[in-house]
């Protein structure tokens, strides 16, 4: 099959112009937003030709395994950004951060481990849920984030439209599964069984990790048959890592002391 002679000797003008053709064609947005810096650099570089075309190469990758972290991020549901970087541990003394970076490697995912964050409100326990999901996401795990009520209603209704099985299946996919404020609310005995259901589905295959207030202890106002209560709590206990974040409110504390600031100043 022959091919048509190409023209030697491009203009410059010319050369951009089929350049962003073959990109356009080739699926390439990263080389065509780039193409000429990068050439501009690989002449002042004084890059061989193989230099120049794996810097262009890398280049597209590192873009599409960006864009990849960002459409998981998103598609995970966190409802607010929030990083390790930004996490104060020496605001909250109780949370080692050795522990923390080391659940960051998602080895504990990869072994399909639980994760439990204990402790009161304001000490840390949804930020480091998030930002250890977030981690997950991009790591190139499917992460998903839910409220445990949102998710139990969400159960409810879907074996009251005889879509439980579809969305059981569904919950049981994801890598992660990441339960937040687990405990706020009691559940009646359907919905706590809805929620064990889903615990079941993952139990050994995809990790969970959850967020509550309570102490394994009191959560029996949350899952009120013992038996029950006791099943679940092994569910998300067996093999697992549980960081107890305290009592002391250190969102609470940073606001008192940002209050006190002006006073101090005058």
């Amino acid at each position: 099959m022959s091919t048509l002679p190409r023209q030697r000797g491009l203009t410059e003008q010319a050369a951009d112009a089929a350049i962003d053709t073959a990109c356009r064609l080739l699926r390439l947005p990263s080389i065509r937003n780039e193409f000429n810096d990068i050439a501009d650099k690989a002449v002042k570089d004084q890059m061989t030709y193989r230099g120049f075309l794996a810097e262009l190469l890398m280049t597209e990758c590192d873009d599409r395994a960006r864009r990849r972290s960002e459409r998981r991020i998103k598609a995970a549901g966190f409802p607010r950004e929030k990083s390790l970087r930004a996490f104060d541990f020496d605001a909250n003394p109780n949370i080692d951060a050795a522990t923390v970076h080391t659940l960051a490697s998602c080895e504990w995912i990869k072994k399909s481990q639980p994760l439990c964050l204990i402790g009161d409100s304001g000490t840390g326990k949804s930020h480091m849920l998030i930002a250890l999901g977030t981690e997950a996401a991009m790591k190139g795990y499917r992460v998903r984030y839910t409220l445990a009520t949102k998710l139990v209603n969400e159960l409810v209704e879907a074996a009251d439209e005889k879509q439980l099985n579809k969305t059981i299946a569904r919950y049981g996919r994801v890598d992660l599964l990441c339960i937040d404020e687990l405990g706020y609310m009691e559940l009646d005995r359907h919905g706590a069984e809805l929620l064990f259901q889903v615990l079941t589905e993952r139990e050994e295959k995809n990790s969970v990790a959850i967020a509550s207030n309570e102490s394994f202890g009191g959560w029996t106002k949350t899952f009120t048959d013992p038996r029950l209560c006791a099943a679940i709590v092994d569910r998300l206990t067996f093999n697992g890592t549980i960081i107890e974040t305290g009592t002391d409110s250190y969102r609470l504390a940073s606001t008192r002391a940002r209050a006190e600031e002006p006073s101090k100043a005058g």
